[in-house]
């Protein structure tokens, strides 16, 4: 083991669980609020986790952000994506200019956003976007590993380093997002290494391909698995032979998240596998992460299945590049909003006795 995987290891082994004693006083007022028991759902369940997260019961998020990894992937050699990869370049330096699909949810809900080149097949010198080249893109995965393991590893801990940017910043929650021509690809091919599952029940069309190019590319997929026998129980060696530097660094994002015990809002389909692979490598980690929206991509369903979570919101969105996260954002903030700011039944001064015969129950008629 090198000296940067020894770094990443003392990261994941630094990762602890959350604070049950405040998730146990976080349900504790959530019960007592003037309400039928559970009746607000998931945002019962989201500020519940925050406490646990946070360690408070009482949170307010206003200040976050969105970190955008963007990267290359050689794949696209293959004709596996509709989109030219000079798009990769463009909406990197797109996203600094507010004209995005995310950019422009991130600034409708007061979100700024993180933009980082981690592998863009160009030279970026621009103010906005934070350089942490590894080099220009992958290399094809239809021909060769993605990258070396090492590689994978400095992808990684570039996340770890932003989400600890971050949270310096004073950032309360960040969102994970991603930019890459041929990523569906890729972390389609990480999915199916890591769980088995087969590449025809994951695999999509992205961002649109003809069902020519669709065919291709999870034969592409299938036959990038079984040449380069990634290894489903080591994320690293899957995310180096059949991953990309930006599900890397993504994967470290969350893991970074975890260690310094921020709330993580994962985006779609690519987001989510990233999410799986840190899981994968940290188990604690998958505590501090809430899922968004339910992404239109097959494997999406796979994955959060994998991860034990459900998305809040469905939206038949499929764009990526975060536009999940400033949208959740808000969700987040309603579920501090009422266990912070609703009234008791004590303070409303309503019996609650009436209660006593459908407390614990999973359902109500109200």
């Amino acid at each position: 083991m090198n000296v940067k995987e020894k770094s990443l290891e003392k990261y994941i082994a630094g990762i602890t669980g959350i604070d049950r004693d405040a998730v146990s006083a976080a349900r504790k007022r959530l019960d007592s609020l003037v309400k039928p028991p559970g009746s607000l759902g998931k945002l019962e369940d989201i500020a519940a986790k925050l406490a646990g997260i946070t360690g408070r019961i009482f949170n307010t998020l206003d200040k976050r952000c969105v970190i955008i990894m963007c990267s290359d992937n050689g794949v696209v050699e293959e004709g596996v994506a509709s989109a030219p990869q000079s798009v990769t370049y463009a909406q990197t330096v797109n996203f600094t200019r507010g004209i995005t699909g995310v950019a422009v949810l991130a600034k409708c809900f007061n979100t700024d956003l993180m933009v980082v080149d981690v592998g863009v097949n160009a030279e970026i010198n621009h103010p906005g976007v934070i350089n942490r080249k590894i080099r220009r893109s992958t290399s094809n995965i239809a021909k060769g590993p993605a990258m070396s393991r090492e590689e994978a590893v400095t992808a990684m801990l570039t996340g770890i380093e932003m989400a600890g940017e971050a949270r310096r910043k004073g950032y309360g929650i960040i969102g994970v997002g991603e930019m890459g021509i041929g990523n569906t690809t890729t972390s389609s091919a990480v999915l199916c290494s890591l769980t088995g599952i087969d590449a025809d029940l994951t695999v999509g069309k992205g961002a649109g391909l003809s069902k020519e190019g669709y065919e291709k590319k999870k034969k592409i997929i299938k036959n990038a698995i079984r040449i380069h026998k990634p290894d489903p129980k080591d994320p690293i060696d899957v995310i180096s032979k059949v991953g990309g530097f930006d599900i890397a660094a993504m994967t470290g994002v969350y893991i970074g998240a975890a260690y310094y015990r921020l709330p993580v809002v994962i985006d779609g389909f690519i987001s989510a596998v990233s999410a799986l692979a840190a899981a994968r490598l940290a188990g604690p980690a998958v505590e501090y992460m809430i899922p968004s929206h339910k992404s239109c991509e097959p494997g999406y369903v796979y994955t959060v299945r994998e991860l034990g979570l459900e998305p809040a919101l469905a939206l038949d969105m499929r764009l990526g590049e975060g536009s999940g996260c400033p949208l959740m954002f808000m969700v987040v903030d309603a579920a501090c909003a009422i266990i912070r700011d609703m009234a008791t039944f004590a303070e409303a001064a309503i019996d609650d006795k009436y209660l006593e015969n459908i407390k614990g129950e999973d359902s109500f008629d109200r």
